[in-house]
């Protein structure tokens, strides 16, 4: 589970890879499936215990169920209002687009490899960085040999895409 939602501007699309949307499934579907009846059961037997303001299990229970209903709607939301994209369809491979491998260098030389998808599904972790991130944006439409400014934490960055890769 996410510790924070990701806010989207109003006028955004929420575009998300197959891979992203089938994560938010399979998350959604354990919630509702495996955990929240799992909870239920804890809660139905604490609240058979008699006093219920003291009852740990109870308050948890409850406590653990507005959690999970709260991200199953986050969750039900963003599918239902996703456009999923599938990049292995792009035609145009040599430019930088949604859900695009890119591997770029900065001036120091650091390499560095990302794949752009949506903001919902972004994971610094597996490299998959938001459609929505400084560097995204930067690097949309470029082209192998390109340089690119990056607005970054420590100001302009220039940065050239060195290779450009769809699924």
């Amino acid at each position: 589970m996410k510790s924070q939602e990701t806010q989207l501007p109003a006028t955004a699309k929420a575009y998300m890879t197959p891979a992203g949307a089938a994560r938010m499934r399979a998350e959604l579907n354990a919630l509702m499936r495996v955990e929240r009846p799992r909870i239920v059961e804890i809660v139905h037997w604490a609240a058979g215990n008699g006093d219920r303001s003291e009852n740990g299990d109870y308050l948890y229970g409850k406590k653990r169920l507005r959690e999970i209903d709260k991200r199953a709607r986050f969750l039900s939301q963003r599918l239902e209002n996703a456009e999923i994209v599938d990049p292995a369809g792009q035609t145009n491979r040599s430019q930088v687009f949604f859900g695009a491998t890119v591997t770029y260098v900065n001036d120091n030389d650091v390499e560095r490899t990302v794949t752009i998808v949506g903001a919902d599904e972004a994971d610094l972790l597996r490299g998959e960085v938001s459609l929505h991130s400084p560097i995204a944006r930067a690097l949309l439409r470029a082209r192998v040999g390109d340089t690119v400014t990056v607005h970054g934490p420590s100001g302009l960055e220039p940065v050239e895409v060195v290779s450009i890769m769809y699924p």
